[in-house]
């Protein structure tokens, strides 16, 4: 009886267990965070400047997900290798991986914010986040001084998507040169408001210099939803995190690249894939036309796929992570090449209609 009792336990209040063993038990203003990264090194990098055969000609940047639990850290060190092995496995593949058809990828490590700092609201976990952030901009400086020049394209994913939020408002909107290179900038799993960034929300799919956000939840789970409002975080001016509360999000629809609330039937739909493992470079097998989506209310809702591949087989801590897969990986492979192609349109039409000098 008293092995069932705890078993029961164990089932029962298993993720306050888990989340309470994640906490650093510091605060943040004592905690002495790990080294910074040197971003004129290589291994500060997960990938820099990776080019694939048949790539276009645009920059990307490349913010990606958590990946670091915690435990006795608030932020994860430079070459853990168990956070390092969980973005090579399944964050590059699933969701860099669609963006290599643009151009050159590269993809900062950072001293991010561990998981258990996305999981609650206190000031401590704020903090971690934030501090996040300085490593972001500098490897964003070291890359945009290798790339003076060309079409840049800017992606994050989950925590890596707020970061570039902040990214996007203090540094790209503000400088008119970065505005006219930007062909979109994508921030998939996150909640983005509308009104925290000076740029415009991408409203079809042949245009560029926009944004591209949406925070996907499987048709019908509304207890998703409430959650994910009550977590909400943005940036203030001040470049603190603080509650959203019900303020209107980014929602673009990667089917049809439009931020309007039509919804996309099955057959639009490109291209699911599971590229979990697979080595950079190499595209996945595709499952297509399986899929609808919709923006409604600030988020795509999606039917879910529900195929073997696709199933969450998965540990409670990485449940809480970016999925390990991407519905709508050929549909956003679609949608960067479109973008790039516009904004190769509009610099002709702006270089053939400029006076000769």
């Amino acid at each position: 009886m008293f092995v069932f009792l705890v078993l029961l336990a164990l089932v029962v209040w298993r993720g306050d267990i888990v989340r309470a063993a994640l906490d650093p038990q510091i605060p943040f203003q004592t905690y002495t965070p790990p080294e910074a990264p040197d971003y004129s090194r290589a291994d500060a990098w997960a990938l820099r400047d990776e080019k694939i055969a048949g790539a276009k000609d645009a920059a990307v940047f490349f913010v990606h997900s958590t990946t670091f639990d915690g435990g006795h850290e608030w932020n994860g060190r430079i070459g853990d290798e168990k956070a390092d092995a969980y973005l090579e496995r399944i964050v590059l593949p699933n969701f860099a991986g669609p963006f290599a058809i643009a151009g050159s990828v590269s993809v900062p490590k950072y001293r991010q914010g561990s998981l258990y700092s996305r999981l609650t609201l206190r000031d401590d976990a704020r903090e971690a986040r934030a501090f996040a952030y300085r490593d972001v901009e500098a490897a964003f400086d070291q890359w945009i001084a290798r790339h003076p020049q060309g079409p840049l394209v800017l992606v994050g994913v989950e925590q890596g998507a707020e970061l570039l939020a902040r990214l996007l408002r203090d540094r790209v909107s503000r400088d008119t040169e970065l505005r006219q290179r930007l062909v979109a900038a994508y921030m998939m799993d996150a909640m983005i408001p509308r009104d925290a960034i000076d740029l415009p929300v991408c409203s079809r799919r042949e245009e560029s210099g926009c944004l591209v956000a949406w925070s996907m939840v499987d048709e019908g789970s509304t207890g998703v939803i409430s959650r994910r409002q009550r977590r909400a975080l943005f940036w203030d001016e001040r470049g603190q995190l603080v509650e959203s509360g019900h303020r209107p999000i980014i929602c673009v629809n990667p089917v049809s690249g439009s931020s309007d609330e039509t919804k996309t039937k099955a057959r639009r739909h490109l291209g699911a894939a599971n590229a979990a493992g697979l080595e950079w470079g190499v595209r996945p097998a595709f499952i297509d036309r399986v899929v609808e989506a919709q923006c409604r209310e600030g988020f795509l809702r999606n039917t879910p796929l529900n195929t073997e591949s696709f199933r969450e087989n998965r540990s409670w801590t990485d449940r809480r992570k970016a999925k390990p897969h991407n519905l709508f990986y050929a549909d956003t492979m679609a949608d960067v090449q479109a973008r790039l192609a516009a904004w190769h349109a509009k610099k002709a039409t702006t270089f053939s209609a400029s006076p000769p000098a």
